[in-house]
Parts: structure tokens; C-alpha cells; sequence
């Protein structure tokens, strides 16, 4: 499993040998770029499985890399940034990355991260054409073809924009989506008052899917950034 090609973009070298140094010792292959210049020349001649990119490197801003790859491909894009604060985490999810790691990191979140991403990788590759038509995700199924969910073998009621809401996190399981992704996709726009409304709209999908809302399986809150569905295993 742990032999797929990760991209590492980082100009700080005692950060970058602290990567390379822990995925050479777990087996994983790399490749790796100073800059933003290298790293769009690495992500397209190499494809790598999956791309942990800095954001404050010396030539281009992480953020405009990520819409640059953005554009021709959906490699995963694991950020591992110093900037902390909340709209640095949704400007780069917004612009497509997958994930986002906060320097200082240990060494064991970035392998924990990786191999969630791995697994979402698995999932897309081993089940595309099965999950074109039906998504299982723990006892929870959704029928994308006849519009249905199930939990526990029972149909949920869901209304519409509830139904649309879980099916947009299925697709997109072990991914953080952001408040305005999600609003954009639902609604077309982001409104303030739409994220209010998504907020009610999440807490009725919720009641409805997880038993425990204080301890959720499926649908895990990033406060102030957005929503993941996260992977359940049988």
C-alpha cells in the first residue's frame, strides 16, 4: 500500500529532510521541489499519487500551485503550512487542496494523513464504477440512481436539499469542504445567510444520520472552516 509516488514542495530543508527521512522509512517513493516553478514541472511530468505542498515558498504562493494543478488534475494536495489561522485554511481548501497540516507537525499526523488520503485514493480507484451508481459508507447507503438513502437498512426521509447535502459530502468522503464549496454548490452562491441556513440544514441531516450528534460518526465539523464526511468502517 505504501508505495505510491508523493510530490514533496518545500523550500525549508531541515523540514524537508524531516519529510523525505520518514516517507523513505515507511516505504513511500518521492520526488521533491524547492520552488512553485519546480513543482508544477515535478506535478506534471511525474503525476504523483499525492502532493504535500508548502504554501510560503520563495516564488509563487502556495495557494495560486494548488489552482494551477487544479486545472488539469485531482491529484491529492495535502497542505503543510505555518499559517494557522482559519482563512488561510479555507483559501487554500478553496482552492482545491485536500487537506491541511499546521507546522509545527509531528511525524506520525503526517503518516496518519497520508494514509487517510491513501485510503480516499483506494476508494476512488478501486469502486469508481460502482460508486458511480451506489455509495456504502459504514451501514449508511445512498442509491445516487433512484435517490434514496439508507441507514441500517432502513430509507431515510430526507428533504431535498438534505438529500443533496450528503450525497455532495459521499462524494467527496475523507475531504474537508468548506462553508462557501458547499453553499456554492447548493445554492449557487455563499451568502452569509446561506451558511446560516446550511448550518440548520446540517444539524436537521445530522439528527438523521448519526445517533450521537455530540460524538458524530459520519459528518465531522471543522469549526469555522467547513465539513467532512468522514470514512466508517463496518
Amino acid at each position: 500500500m505504501n508505495k505510491a509516488l508523493i510530490l514533496v514542495v518545500e523550500d525549508d530543508n531541515s523540514v524537508k529532510n524531516l519529510i523525505t527521512t520518514t516517507l523513505k522509512a515507511h516505504d513511500y517513493r518521492f520526488v521533491t521541489a524547492p520552488n512553485g516553478t519546480c513543482a508544477i514541472l515535478e506535478a506534471s511530468s511525474h503525476n504523483p499519487d499525492i502532493v504535500l505542498l508548502d504554501l510560503g515558498l520563495p516564488d509563487i504562493d502556495g495557494v495560486e500551485i494548488i489552482k494551477k494543478i487544479r486545472t488539469w488534475s485531482n491529484m491529492p494536495i495535502i497542505v503543510i503550512s505555518a499559517r494557522s489561522e482559519d482563512t488561510d485554511k479555507i483559501e487554500a481548501l478553496d482552492a482545491g487542496a485536500d487537506d491541511y497540516l499546521t507546522k509545527p507537525f509531528s511525524v506520525e499526523e503526517l503518516l496518519a494523513r497520508l494514509r487517510v488520503t491513501q485510503r480516499r485514493l483506494n476508494i476512488i480507484q478501486n469502486q469508481a464504477v460502482a460508486e458511480a451508481s451506489v455509495f456504502t459508507n459504514g451501514k449508511l447507503h445512498i442509491d445516487y440512481a433512484a435517490g434514496c438513502a439508507y441507514l441500517n437498512e432502513e430509507e431515510l426521509h430526507l428533504t431535498p436539499i438534505e438529500y443533496k447535502l450528503l450525497c455532495l459530502l459521499s462524494r467527496n468522503v475523507g475531504k474537508v469542504l468548506t462553508h462557501t464549496y458547499i453553499t456554492q454548490s447548493i445554492w449557487g452562491n455563499s451568502w452569509d445567510n446561506d451558511i446560516a441556513s446550511l448550518r440548520v440544514f446540517m444539524a436537521t441531516l445530522r439528527k438523521k444520520i448519526d445517533s450521537q450528534p455530540n460524538s458524530p460518526q459520519y459528518i465531522q465539523t471543522h469549526i469555522g472552516v467547513g465539513y467532512r464526511m468522514m470514512k466508517v468502517e463496518v
